[in-house]
């Protein structure tokens, strides 16, 4: 079996665990919805104020549901072994953490985009404001992907505490929501907003490959 056809078998196993956890992705969206509706009641119809404070409440609504869905990441996988027998498969740990991290962009991040558009209808957003919110989103989501996967791997070293990678997704997503809310707020210069998440983008997505197989090889040598 090439390459090629074990990359495709990897996402076909994936869409098939996706699907036979799709109560997880419901419940993420879920949490999401309801959570534009209390924050929408507590500030009131002032649409002005909804306009103001809505891209940013998108944004952090956005990062904690995609919390809920690290502990999934490597935890069942490590657990039941596929990791160990996907790599005597003849794929790097390297390349299997590189996979997880767009699979889980494919199957776990990307149904949001169908959803903001309707959740911007609640806080007013403009139209242009909704195409840069949706830009922000596809790059600032893949870059969460990327942390997501060195915290869910940190984890198999903490099976005490799975609140300690929450905690560093939220710290690195700091500078991912200032500058998406910055290009999503920006009159001009959008690319410079655009170069700057695309830069983070391409130093994690370097990062997130030899860290998270570090962590996944110590954890399976101390398992």
């Amino acid at each position: 079996m090439n390459i090629i056809s074990k990359i495709m078998f990897f996402f076909v196993r994936e869409f098939k665990i996706s699907i036979k956890n799709i109560s997880d992705l419901f419940i993420n969206i879920i949490f999401f919805i309801l959570a534009i509706f209390i924050f929408v009641f507590s500030i009131g119809p002032d649409k002005e104020v909804l306009n103001l404070t809505g891209i940013g409440m998108l944004w952090t609504l956005l990062l904690l549901s995609f919390t809920l869905s690290l502990k999934r990441y490597y935890q069942e996988d490590f657990e039941n072994g596929s990791l160990i027998i996907i790599h005597m498969g003849g794929l790097s740990y390297e390349l299997i953490v590189i996979l997880k991290i767009l699979s889980h962009f494919i199957f776990v991040q990307l149904p949001f985009l169908i959803i903001i558009p309707f959740a911007s209808l609640f806080v007013n957003l403009r139209y242009e404001q909704l195409i840069l919110l949706l830009l922000s989103f596809f790059i600032g989501s893949l870059i969460l992907s990327c942390l997501g996967s060195i915290s869910a791997s940190m984890n198999l070293l903490n099976k005490r505490n799975f609140t300690l990678g929450s905690l560093i997704v939220m710290i690195f997503s700091i500078p991912i929501i200032i500058f998406s809310l910055g290009l999503v707020n920006a009159e001009e210069n959008f690319s410079y907003f655009i170069n700057i998440l695309l830069g983070i983008l391409l130093i994690f997505f370097a990062i997130s490959p030899w860290t998270s197989a570090q962590c996944i090889k110590l954890a399976l040598a101390n398992n």
